[in-house]
Order: structure tokens, then C-alpha cells, then sequence
């Protein structure tokens, strides 16, 4: 794998993922995948790293409504301390995009292009790095995802988001 013609996308590797004491939302995975997400930021340098952040947003309305009540935690400002990259990532990516929403192809799209080739790492691989990967394949972006700089929200998500993801082969490859 090379930087090369390509793009690394991190997805949301913050503060409130990083840990479970951290809050309800921490992957007891993250301390073991967040050396191979810098590493690969390493790798592709900071022109070709983008990492994505979550952040609250109760005007979205819908379903939004219902799952900040049942996790009002999540209802701080963007810059909350809760909602800061990881000090390990800080300042690795070119970009840093933000989106109250799960999955960020949305706005990836404009950084990378239609026709991109993607490297993906992140957390959580059962929440927002299936939903950006699943939009992105869709979208017609090579995408491969970096099974161990994901963490999941537990080692069984984690298996089962990877194995969804793999059905979307040769569009999705898990590495």
C-alpha cells in the first residue's frame, strides 16, 4: 500500500471514542488501533491524510431526536474538550471535516473525488466507518479498510462490521 494516487481517511478517532471510561460511546478497542492509525497518517503525509470528526447536532431532527435522549451526554458544543482528535492524531491530517452525521461521504466527496481510492481507519467500525465505507463503495471509491487501525464498539461488532463490509468486494477490501 502507498500513498501514491491515494487518500487515508480516519474516521472520527476523538476524545469520546477513545477509551470506555472516557464516556459511554469508548471502544475498549481504540489504545490497541490508534499506534496504526498514526502510522499509516505517517505514511501518506499530512497532504493526502483527511480525518473526519462527530459532533452533536440536535437540528438534524428525524431519528436524531430519539438517540440524543437516550445518549444526552453527546449534547456538548463542537468544541468540547469530548470532541477533540486524539492528541496521538492531533496535526497529522491536511484536513480535518466535521459532521453531525454517522457517515461522512458527504463531505469527503469534495475533498477526494467521485473516482478516489481510500484507505480507511477509525473508530467505530460498527458505526461510522460502515457508514462511510458502504456510501463510498456505492459512490464508485476504491475503498480499502485497515481491519486493526479500527476499533469497534466490542471485538464481536468489530468482526461483524468487518465481514459486512466484505461483502462489497472487490469495491471493499479489508486489509
Amino acid at each position: 500500500m502507498t500513498a501514491d494516487g491515494h487518500w487515508l481517511v480516519v474516521v472520527d478517532p476523538q476524545v469520546v471514542f477513545a477509551a470506555p471510561g472516557t464516556s459511554p460511546w469508548g471502544s475498549p478497542m481504540f489504545a490497541g488501533a490508534v499506534d496504526r492509525m498514526r502510522a499509516l497518517a505517517e505514511r501518506f503525509g499530512p497532504e493526502r491524510t483527511i480525518v473526519t470528526r462527530f459532533v452533536a447536532d440536535p437540528s438534524l431532527g428525524g431519528s436524531w431526536g430519539p438517540y440524543y435522549a437516550e445518549w444526552p451526554f453527546a449534547l456538548v458544543p463542537d468544541a468540547d474538550p469530548l470532541y477533540a482528535v486524539v492528541p496521538e492524531l492531533e496535526g497529522l491530517a491536511g484536513s480535518v471535516v466535521t459532521a453531525g452525521t454517522f457517515g461522512k461521504w458527504p463531505v469527503l466527496r469534495e475533498l477526494v473525488g467521485a473516482d478516489a481510492r481510500v484507505t480507511v481507519a477509525g473508530v467505530a467500525t460498527d458505526c461510522c466507518v460502515v457508514s462511510t465505507v458502504l456510501p463510498m463503495a456505492d459512490a464508485g471509491v476504491t475503498v480499502e479498510v485497515v481491519a486493526d487501525a479500527c476499533a469497534g464498539s466490542t471485538p464481536q461488532n468489530h468482526a461483524q462490521a468487518l465481514a459486512a463490509m466484505a461483502l462489497f468486494g472487490p469495491q471493499v477490501t479489508i486489509t
